[in-house]
Formats: C-alpha cells, sequence, structure tokens
C-alpha cells in the first residue's frame, strides 16, 4: 500500500467523521433551540397537514425562492436537481452489485454534472452582476462556489478528458467501507477531485451550506398558524411555569 493511499484513506476517514458529527450536532442545535414565538411567515396553514405540503413545496420545488427572484430560482432549483443526480450517480461505487435505480440514473447523473456547473456559474454571475447581492455577499459566499465548481469541473474532466481506472477507484471506496483499503489511482484529476471533497465535507457543518436540514426547523415555515387558537409556549418557558 503506498503512502498515497493511506493519506487519503485517512483523509477521507476524517472528512466523514468531521461531516457526520458535524451535521449531527448542528440537527441537535436546531432541535433544541426554542421558538419563543409564533412566527409563521403568512400566508400560512393552520393545520399540520397544510404545514407538511408547505414544507413539500418548499423543499422540492423551492416555492418561497421561486416568489422572490424567477432567476436565483432557475439557478438554484437546476444546481439542487442537477446534484442529487450527481450524487445518485455516485452511488455506483458504494455498491456491489449495484441497484437497479442507481443503473437506471446513470446516463441522468452524467450530463446533470453539465447543468450542475453551469447552473454554480449562474449563481456565481448573480454574486458579481447583482448590485444588492454584490454588496451582502462575503469572502466564504465566494470560496463555496469555486469549491463546488472545481468538485464539478473535475469531476467532468475525469469523465471527458483525463480518463482514471473507475475498478481501482471503486475498490478504493468499497475498501474504505469494509475497512480494507484497496490502491488508490493516482490520477491527478482524481486525486484533487477527492481532496476537494474531503474539503468540502470538512467546512460543510460550519458553512453556510448547512441550510439543508436547518430548512426543516425554521420557525417561519414549520409552525401552524394557529395562535389566536392555541397559545404557544415554548419548552423552556413551560418548564419555568411548573417551577412557578
Amino acid at each position: 500500500m503506498t503512502m498515497l493511499t493511506i493519506v487519503y484513506a485517512v483523509l477521507l476517514y476524517l472528512a466523514t467523521l468531521i461531516f457526520v458529527v458535524g451535521v449531527a450536532r448542528k440537527i441537535r442545535i436546531y432541535a433544541q433551540t426554542p421558538a419563543p414565538l409564533k412566527i409563521p411567515t403568512t400566508p400560512a396553514p393552520t393545520t399540520v397537514g397544510g404545514v407538511r405540503w408547505r414544507m413539500a413545496r418548499e423543499v422540492v420545488f423551492f416555492e418561497s425562492l421561486f416568489k422572490s427572484s424567477k432567476w436565483t430560482w432557475i439557478f438554484g432549483w437546476l444546481f439542487h436537481v442537477a446534484l442529487l443526480l450527481v450524487v445518485l450517480r455516485h452511488l455506483r461505487y458504494f455498491q456491489e452489485p449495484v441497484w437497479w435505480p442507481v443503473v437506471l440514473v446513470q446516463p441522468f447523473g452524467l450530463y446533470a454534472g453539465f447543468a450542475m456547473v453551469a447552473a454554480l456559474g449562474g449563481l456565481w454571475a448573480r454574486r458579481w452582476l447583482v448590485d444588492r447581492v454584490r454588496y451582502i455577499s462575503t469572502p466564504s459566499d465566494h470560496l463555496m462556489l469555486v469549491l463546488l465548481l472545481a468538485i464539478g469541473l473535475s469531476g467532468l474532466a475525469m469523465r471527458f478528458v483525463a480518463h482514471t481506472d473507475i475498478v481501482a477507484l471503486k475498490a478504493f471506496v468499497l475498501g474504505l467501507m469494509r475497512l480494507n483499503v484497496q490502491p488508490l489511482p493516482a490520477d491527478p484529476v482524481l486525486l484533487v477531485h477527492l481532496g476537494l471533497v474531503a474539503v468540502l465535507m470538512i467546512i460543510f457543518p460550519i458553512s453556510k451550506l448547512l441550510h439543508a436540514p436547518g430548512l426543516f426547523f425554521s420557525p417561519t415555515r414549520n409552525q401552524v398558524d394557529n395562535a389566536r387558537e392555541v397559545r404557544h409556549i415554548s419548552a423552556w418557558a413551560a418548564a419555568l411555569d411548573k417551577k412557578a
């Protein structure tokens, strides 16, 4: 086993640990953070079923973004759908044998990579070309987009420019899952791609990209608009009332 394989195996194990623990910790914090007020964004549903339907529309169609900015919605929705297809396509490296739904998604996931890069380019251009967005953009916002673009471009390069040994790569990934590390191909583009993915996994729990699970804990979205019918008391306030 080469030193390169050992370094990347340790890096990916560490990145996975940080990603899983970091995201779980953030979700725990979100779940324990009290919502002292009834603040659903109106017009809001008045039933639990309505809230679920609203959340489903938000998750699948980005409804609030569609209402606020059509151009941002186009690029944002396209990026997330393309990213989903790309991730599903990559599941083939973690399965043996490969599940038939993953086999079916392979051609769609391949060309979704182009859509993902194009959408990221549009989102990054927005941060430069729209005055009000450029004003509130921070260096981290640009760096996140650059990182995602680099991951997408390096992935496409492996498919259409500098081919890598897919069989050896899959053996390496399956070996990581089974704690039986196999040699990693020393292709430069592959090493860059895996390194960037590891960086993304490490910084994900402390970045704005964590809005994905955070959406489900947003009181403006997940609350029922029944303030007139039911008195809202947060958990910490109810505990104080019991002690009083």
